[in-house]
Order: C-alpha cells, then sequence, then structure tokens
C-alpha cells in the first residue's frame, strides 16, 4: 500500500534565507520555483539525493510554531547521513548550531540535532 515518503511541507518565516539554508547550505536540488500571485507565496520545490522531497512554502501571517519540539503533530524531520561527524563538521563550520552527538540507545547509531532558520527541529541519522 504505502511505498515511502514522498515529500514533507514545511512553511518558513522568510522565504529567502529558509530557501538559501535549504539550497546552499544543505545542498538540496531544486526541483521548481513557483510564486503564486494571488496568495504573494512562494512554493518551492527540493529534491534529496534519495528522490524525496520538500516543499518549502512562504504564507503571509502564518502563525509560529507553538513548542519546540514536544508539541502534538510532527517532532522533527530526519535525515540519513553517512558520516555524522563529516557532517557536523561542515554544518558548525558554517555558523550551524548543534547539538552534541548522542547514541540511539535501541539502535545503537548516532544522531544528533539542529535546527533550520525557523527553529524547526532537524535531525542527522547516521546509517
Amino acid at each position: 500500500m504505502l511505498k515511502a515518503i514522498h515529500h514533507v511541507a514545511i512553511i518558513c518565516s522568510d522565504y529567502s534565507r529558509s530557501k538559501a539554508f535549504y539550497t546552499q547550505l544543505l545542498q538540496l536540488e531544486i526541483i521548481s520555483e513557483t510564486y503564486r500571485e494571488d496568495r504573494d507565496s512562494y512554493k518551492l520545490d527540493l529534491k534529496l539525493p534519495d528522490n524525496s522531497q520538500i516543499e518549502l512554502f512562504s504564507f503571509n501571517g502564518a502563525p509560529k510554531r507553538q513548542s519546540y519540539p514536544e508539541a502534538q503533530g510532527l517532532r522533527h524531520l530526519a535525515f540519513a547521513v553517512d558520516d555524522i561527524a563529516v557532517t557536523v563538521g561542515y554544518l558548525e563550520k558554517n555558523g550551524v548550531e548543534v547539538e552534541p552527538i548522542r547514541i540511539d540507545e535501541l539502535t545503537n547509531k548516532a544522531f544528533t540535532f539542529f535546527s533550520d532558520p525557523d527553529g524547526l527541529p532537524l535531525e542527522l541519522y547516521q546509517i
């Protein structure tokens, strides 16, 4: 029935800042970018190497996230990486605060968290 996660949608507060974060810093490929004049809104489709996608939206007046990260609903977005230490080093070198690397007690895999420009919790998980 379900085959994979096709995309995750994110609403940002500052489109230019978030676009730079996801395309330049995280190096996601732009599939398409659409400006919807009737909504004064952008939709940016981004692709990860496994072909999963992130849709980045801008909406004027969108409310802020209510709490971090324990509110009901989506808790965080996790990205698989081959070498977590290398990825953390890259992010820190580019001014991104990253939590200390931890080991998942259930899988014995390394993981850590950082945030996008709006404070959305993002996880790195070593595969």
